[in-house]
């Protein structure tokens, strides 16, 4: 079960928002998108937060961001789908991340969690539903099994170098 230990404080929303905004920028300006893949870097700062704020916060703020994004730059029909694939992102950060040393392994296990769970599960059920696609549909799974192959080795190394290049540890001590 999760628990809210934190309290909210100027601080916490400040440096939330700030990465909540980074997340958003990453994903709807610097992103690439498809009908059916989107390929960004929103995860760096969204595994800050998870450093910072463990799964609860993470999870609420990676679901602000997406509402946030869509609500203020729209690439498409809103669907909640997307929506509950940002608050799992969130939690499975937050329980690789928070108060723990970054290693290779966490950071491969994370990225592999979230591409079990996201992009090869989640996903395509809610392209199903929102295009009237059959999930054995060629169309759905071609460019996310490329993703997948792409972005995992990509995705891992980032998360390890960001983890372990910046002194969360310090930083976590002096403004949490």
């Amino acid at each position: 079960m999760l628990v809210m230990k934190r309290k909210v404080d100027a601080r916490m929303i400040a440096i939330m928002g700030l990465l909540v905004a980074m997340m958003v920028v990453l994903t709807r300006f610097l992103g690439i998108e498809t009908q059916f893949v989107r390929i960004t870097f929103a995860f760096v700062p969204e595994v800050v937060m998870a450093m910072f704020f463990g799964p609860f916060w993470t999870a609420i703020g990676a679901s602000l961001a997406d509402l946030i994004g869509m609500a203020l730059f729209p690439k498409g029909a809103f669907f909640i789908g997307f929506t509950i694939n940002a608050f799992v992102g969130g939690l499975v950060y937050g329980y690789f991340f928070y108060k723990k040393e970054v290693t290779w392994l966490n950071s491969f296990l994370s990225t592999l969690t979230n591409t079990i769970v996201i992009s090869l599960i989640l996903t395509p059920i809610w392209l199903s539903i929102m295009y009237n696609v059959p999930l054995t549909s060629w169309a759905i799974w071609s460019v996310r099994l490329v993703k997948v192959v792409i972005m995992l080795p990509i995705q891992t190394t980032l998360l390890y170098i960001v983890g372990r290049a910046v002194p969360f540890k310090r930083m976590i001590k002096q403004f949490i």
